[in-house]
């Protein structure tokens, strides 16, 4: 059952299916400029609207993800599928490893 509003706004479609966030909500999410907007579409038809939290991106990562990409386009033949054999290495390697990701990075590990 869903919570009685404390607020109503409406806004209108436009013709390319645009519309502008009034303000009440703007504000209440605490939207800016340039702000993105997520939204979650409940299993009965409604849908929840709420900030989307930006992640800083990581420019290391993303120079090795991109250098992976165009290797992989460049040289397909050295894709090779993840074998029972491996999977089964892998599991080995990190079967006692117990890693909570929510949990603070140490100032050693930072």
């Amino acid at each position: 059952m869903l919570a009685q509003p404390a607020l109503e706004a409406e806004s209108t479609l436009t013709d390319r299916f645009q519309t502008t966030v009034p303000g009440p909500v703007r504000q209440a999410l605490h939207l800016g400029k340039k702000d993105k907007i997520k939204y979650v579409i409940q299993s009965d038809g409604s849908v929840l609207m709420q900030r989307a939290e930006t992640v800083a991106a990581d420019p290391v990562l993303d120079q090795f993800l991109s250098f992976l990409a165009v290797d992989m386009q460049k040289h397909p033949e050295k894709l090779q599928p993840l074998t029972n054999s491996m999977q089964q290495s892998v599991a080995a390697l990190v079967a006692e490893v117990d890693i909570d990701l929510d949990e603070p990075l140490s100032a050693e590990d930072e």
